[in-house]
């Protein structure tokens, strides 16, 4: 329905942005909000995906067109609804997630909140051998390293927040979380760290 929306970004929250399009504010779900940091206030094209179902109507936003397209292959997976493709593309390594997909390892994508091994066997039987459209130069500007280091106790509750409202439970996060506390980083910085964390 929407290919993309353009306007200034307004909000940042754990879950969602909202960009401001001529008054009105779209609630715009990605899947690392805190990514956006720096365009706060700026002008920005986010591409979306309209998703509507019973009980649900949402907006998801990708700052590609390749992620779009790979979020849209993840929902094409039974076992596999929005807050999970989210989550999955939230590691900002959409390769290893192919790579995965094409070695059939299960273990690896299993790793991820939502994903068990019925799923994980469902992502390798429905899409592998079907993306080598998305890998190419996949996502190259899609985490940028942040400079501006604020303050830490804000930053690192946001960092967690967002990683809850991707699916990760308290107790995944009390195991690396003693670790990231020793260093100073932004909220983006935080997330990307304890997905690599979460992953391993």
């Amino acid at each position: 329905m929407f290919e993309y929306i353009k306007g200034k970004l307004d909000f940042i929250s754990p879950e969602y942005i909202v960009v401001d399009n001529g008054g009105v504010g779209y609630q715009i779900h990605t899947p690392n909000p805190f990514a956006f940091t720096k365009q706060m206030g700026s002008e920005i094209q986010i591409f979306t995906f309209h998703y509507v179902r019973e009980d649900l109507m949402a907006l998801y936003g990708f700052q590609s067109r390749e992620e779009k397209a790979l979020f849209i292959r993840l929902l094409n997976v039974t076992g596999i609804g929005p807050k999970g493709a989210l989550a999955i593309l939230a590691s900002g390594e959409p390769q290893q997630v192919v790579q995965a997909i094409e070695n059939e390892d299960e273990a690896f994508l299993v790793k991820f909140p939502g994903v068990g091994k019925k799923t994980a066997r469902q992502m390798i039987l429905d899409l592998k051998g079907k993306l080598q459209d998305i890998v190419p130069d996949f996502f190259p500007n899609l985490f940028t390293e942040e400079t501006v280091v604020e303050d830490l106790s804000t930053e690192f509750d946001e960092a967690v927040l967002a990683l809850k409202a991707l699916g990760y439970s308290e107790k995944e996060l009390k195991k690396i979380t003693p670790e990231l506390k020793k260093e100073k980083l932004t909220t983006d910085q935080y997330i990307k760290k304890a997905l690599q964390k979460l992953l391993r």
